[in-house]
């Protein structure tokens, strides 16, 4: 059996299906890594878990991005949970290069760096990359792992949310 690849979609059919997509909530998270320019940020809402025994998330990275090279050749990234409150966090690191300043970040041991005030961080070694379609599969294998109380910020039919247990 032989696949056929799928006919070219039209840019309204891509639009219609991208908003279909949007009527999945999902929480928001930046995930930071190193790279030869030095620290970088990158907004994402393609997280999972993956395993609890071993410890594996995974993440989407569009081929399309200024910052795949550097994402997709990192050993170590960490991908932080956002709160509620950080909206303006996760429209820096949406789009650009989102290069992390002095004063953003903070460093632990030979770790990546850490955005401070994430719900939940998970500090990953890269255990697959995966090329899937047009985004690469980065699978992590978490080294480390904290979490706080907090509203989660969150992402739904193009527009930031929030979503807390109200306690």
């Amino acid at each position: 059996m032989t696949l056929e690849p799928p006919p070219e979609q039209s840019t309204a059919e891509t639009t219609a299906y991208r908003r279909a997509l949007g009527a999945f909530a999902t929480g928001v998270c930046v995930v930071t890594a190193d790279s030869e320019q030095g620290p970088l940020g990158l907004t994402i809402n393609s997280f999972t878990s993956v395993s609890l025994e071993p410890r594996l998330i995974l993440w989407c990275l569009d081929e399309r991005s200024e910052r795949w090279p550097a994402f997709a050749a990192a050993d170590r990234f960490a991908v932080h949970v956002l709160g509620a409150a950080d909206r303006a966090r996760a429209a820096r690191f949406a789009r650009g290069v989102a290069s992390l300043s002095e004063g953003e970040f903070e460093r632990r041991e030979e770790g990546p760096p850490h955005l401070p005030d994430a719900l939940a961080r998970f500090d990953c070694a890269a255990h697959d990359r995966i090329q899937m379609g047009d985004h690469m599969i980065i699978v992590g294998r978490v080294e480390r792992f904290s979490a706080m109380g907090g509203e989660a910020l969150t992402y739904w039919r193009g527009r930031y949310g929030k979503l807390g247990d109200g306690g």
